[in-house]
């Protein structure tokens, strides 16, 4: 009873009002200090990876990288025939327009269409690539400009910063529709678990309120790591989660002991309670969490970087809001309540009693009986169901989601359709570039008109630009056009051709000479590639994480066995129930999706990272359950079936509250946020119910009091119960 998180709670109880006003000041702070240094987002370097990368690099040593660039299309708003001088003339003062702005690079000379019905004008902008989306608007300015001084003529603008805008504004609209779906639902359960609108709203508001402090430390923290515009979303997603979940578990414990109390503790010793049994459930949890996430560093790519990053700060959060506010909270609320209690005692009306817990209801009764009845059969069945889901993986097709898979509804992304299809032979551009010494940079570009005289003799191409070379004469490039789609087999085809043919056999042959292809496909390409390297070193980092936590937090080698085998299986028929539903055409309409045929990249390495470290939230708390009983001298079999009815109805408000979370991202535009959120809705339902309340039980049923070793604790409590107190199981946690 002298544990960090009990001290930590009998000082807040103590100090309520100290530990609250410490807590408002330090959200505060951090939103200060966040605010005031800001957001250090990740540059177009942070996101290079394999030869794609290495190629970007070289380019960009020398001065020669492909500029970010955006299109606008001159068309007759009638939809007929184009007015050729008009619309030169157009062309003529967009183009001066644009040249005269401080964000244009330059502006390339009008092209035609090969119907002659569409013109093009190409702006390429300064600066970062990943910085353009900031400068749409000036460009708009000048489009809509001319649009208006030539009302017979439609001008569309589109290009990879329109759509990045674009996209980024429908993920915020995206994320303000989640948060309205989620909140409420959040609340209602709450209000069935509690049955107080008080007591409902203290989880809620103190998810909140981390939510708010991790934004405004992810702000700092980004200086070290830097942000790749996925941060608040993950602590948005991720902070509700465990946020409410963390103080559901310490409330309904408080809430117990009070139950069980009848009236005989004060509100102080009621908080010393939870906080050794629950409060440090929570603390094993959140550090289970923190280091599970810490493997997606391992990945060395800045998007998991940044994803691990805004998890680890929100869930440490939460974790600090639930050992010093919480248990403040919970002794004002406990006092006010006391009072009441005397007042109406005084006038002679009945005492109102805190509910305890319920043991579960009749579904938890349910799911149980058959692990109880027949522990083998539960455990066949339930790992079988389990593998069948994991069958459609063998048909898992990953790959990176390219501009071609966003919404429709984004208007860049129609006009970019448009665009496609009036100008073919603009869909992908390839860049090659090569290095060498400075005395051969006439062989080097001898060899890249070689490669240019080989694309144009195949189907593959349709062309290459000149040749450019920099000014130290050590670097050139070229760049070749493909008629089709990014997405396409056929794209992907003639990165291969020049990767595997046309490259080694011209400017391979030249010693010393460093060369590679960049360019939006071989991106697309190199990114799985990089991932699936990194796989193996990051999943058995992970693997021995979520090990290692489990036997520290039980003392318990086959419990750490068995926590990982059910992870595994959790993630591995969540992610091929995502198969199932995503990579075919079925559920389109269900979900509103268009299918890809494949799950994004990210989606895996994420959902096996975050279900692991979520996972330990059901296991601690349960087994945390169990094993109190056992250390009370219960036989381990009454030990797990009681530990798992007296957890039931948290787990089942909490599995409610993430599924609710995780599931409203379902609605989002973006494809690869719906399949996450997808995956980690079904995961969380599949550990909850498949695996804590089905397969857990039915395994320890079966071993016995095996499942302990190695821990003496355990068995020895159970070979020579003592005489311990009905009312309240051992709080012993060594």
């Amino acid at each position: 009873m002298n544990s960090f998180s009990v001290r930590v709670a009998r000082w807040s109880a103590r100090h309520p009002w100290r530990a609250i006003v410490g807590w408002l000041v330090f959200v505060a702070l951090c939103l200060g200090v966040g605010s005031a240094v800001g957001t250090n987002s990740a540059k177009t370097a942070d996101y290079r990876v394999g030869e794609a990368g290495r190629a970007e690099s070289l380019a960009a040593e020398a001065h020669l990288e492909r500029r970010a660039a955006e299109q606008v299309l001159i068309s007759s708003r009638s939809g007929g025939a184009l007015d050729q001088g008009t619309a030169r003339a157009a062309a003529k003062d967009l183009t001066e327009r644009m040249r005269k702005l401080p964000e244009v690079a330059g502006v390339a000379d009008p092209l035609w269409s090969q119907d002659r019905r569409v013109l093009m004008v190409e702006v390429a902008l300064k600066g970062e690539e990943r910085d353009a989306k900031d400068k749409v608007d000036a460009l708009v300015a000048q489009t809509s400009a001319v649009q208006k001084g030539h009302p017979g003529l439609l001008l569309e603008e589109t290009g990879s910063p329109s759509v990045s805008k674009g996209v980024e504004q429908q993920r915020s609209d995206d994320l303000a529709l989640s948060e309205a779906i989620t909140l409420p639902v959040t609340l209602l359960t709450l209000l069935v678990v509690f049955g107080s609108v008080t007591m409902a709203g203290v989880p809620l508001l103190l998810a909140l309120s981390s939510i708010a402090a991790a934004v405004g430390l992810s702000m700092v923290v980004s200086h070290v790591s830097p942000d790749a515009g996925v941060g608040t979303n993950v602590i948005l997603m991720i902070g509700l989660a465990v946020g409410v979940d963390y103080t559901l578990f310490y409330l309904k414990r408080e809430r117990e002991e009070r139950a069980r109390s009848g009236g005989r503790l004060s509100s102080e010793a009621l908080v010393e309670l939870a906080a050794a049994t629950s409060g440090r459930a929570v603390v094993v949890s959140g550090l289970a969490v923190v280091a599970s996430t810490a493997t997606l560093y391992l990945a060395s790519d800045v998007i998991f970087s940044s994803l691990a990053t805004g998890t680890i700060v929100v869930v440490l959060v939460a974790v600090a809001s639930s050992l010093t506010a919480l248990p403040a909270l919970l002794v004002k609320l406990g006092q006010r309540a006391e009072r009441r209690a005397r007042r109406r005692a005084e006038r002679g009306k009945p005492v109102r009693r805190v509910r305890g817990e319920s043991g579960g209801g009749r579904m938890w009764a349910a799911l149980l009986r058959p692990a109880a009845r027949h522990p083998l059969a539960t455990l066949c069945v339930s790992v079988l169901a389990l593998l069948a889901l994991v069958v459609p993986l063998a048909g898992l097709k990953i790959t990176e989601m390219s501009r071609d898979t966003h919404s429709r509804d984004i208007p860049a992304m129609r006009v970019y359709d448009r665009l496609n299809e009036a100008f073919p032979e603009q869909r992908v551009t390839h860049q090659v570039v090569v290095r060498a010494d400075a005395a051969r940079s006439a062989e080097v570009v001898a060899a890249l008109r070689e490669v240019a005289g080989r694309a144009e003799a195949d189907r593959l191409f349709t062309g290459a630009s000149r040749i450019r070379t920099s000014a130290d004469d050590r670097t050139s490039t070229l760049e070749l056009k493909v008629p089709y789609l990014g997405n396409s087999d056929e794209a992907y085809d003639s990165l291969d051709r020049l990767r595997d043919d046309f490259l080694p056999a011209t400017v391979g042959r030249i010693g010393g000479a460093e060369y590679g292809v960049s360019g939006d496909v071989a991106r697309y390409a190199d990114y799985p590639a990089h991932q699936n390297g990194k796989l193996p070193l990051v999943l058995g980092a992970l693997l021995l994480v979520t090990f290692a936590m489990t036997v520290y937090a039980f003392r318990s080698v086959v419990l750490g066995l068995l926590g990982v085998v059910l992870n595994l299986l959790s993630a591995a028929a969540a992610l091929g129930l995502l198969v199932l539903v995503f990579q075919g055409t079925w559920a389109e309409g269900l979900l509103d999706f268009d299918s890809t045929g494949s799950i994004g990249s990210r989606v895996p390495l994420f959902l096996f990272v975050i279900l692991f470290g979520l996972s330990m939230d059901y296991q601690v708390f349960v087994v945390s359950r169990i094993r109190e009983a056992a250390l009370a001298g219960v036989p381990t079999r009454q030990a797990v079936l009681d530990g798992i009815r007296s957890s039931a109805s948290v787990v089942t408000s909490a599995a409610v509250v993430m599924t609710t979370v995780f599931a409203s991202f379902v609605f989002l535009h973006i494809i690869e946020m719906k399949q996450i959120g997808f995956v980690l809705a079904a995961a969380v339902l599949i550990d909850a119910v498949v695996a804590r309340a089905l397969v857990l039980p039915a395994a320890m049923l079966l071993l016995g009091e095996a499942s302990w070793w190695p821990s003496r604790a355990v068995r020895r409590a159970i070979a020579v119960p003592e005489k311990r107190s009905s009312s309240r199981p051992a709080v012993d946690v060594r």
